[in-house]
């Protein structure tokens, strides 16, 4: 193997660009913040925990989705028994009504762009 030392070269300076934006952030010493969205005036309790809604409203709303177009399952119940219409608009938006504190503050923090507002439309937008 004769190119055995561009090669090395090669991964080395490879996998010191590729970790740079990672040893920057480190040594940067920047606190990452998570942003808080706005609360539900008047409310207590969402469908779940706060830990949970944040880490796995996606899954929720998909198989919401789902359960509503392809099986005409209208209804959530909750562990503790609650039950919620499966709605982004008729439900979600009813508490987080202001979609820029709420819904967009964690998108952009994100950097994800959700195509749920391709068929709804946000309270206030219409």
């Amino acid at each position: 193997m004769y190119d055995k030392g561009k090669i090395l070269t090669g991964l080395v300076l490879f996998v010191a660009i590729v970790a740079f934006p990672f040893w920057w952030s480190l040594a940067s010493g920047a606190e990452v913040r998570v942003p808080d969205i706005a609360k539900p005036a008047g409310e207590t309790q969402c469908l779940e925990d706060a830990e949970t809604m944040r880490r796995e409203h996606m899954q929720l709303l998909a198989t919401w989705r789902d359960d509503v177009v392809r099986l005409r399952q209208r209804i959530h119940t909750t562990p503790d028994g609650r039950q919620y219409r499966k709605s982004l608009t008729g439900t979600c938006l009813q508490c987080h009504t202001d979609k820029a504190a709420s819904c967009d503050r964690c998108h952009d923090y994100l950097d994800v762009a959700p195509y749920c507002w391709d068929c709804h439309v946000a309270t206030g937008e219409r």
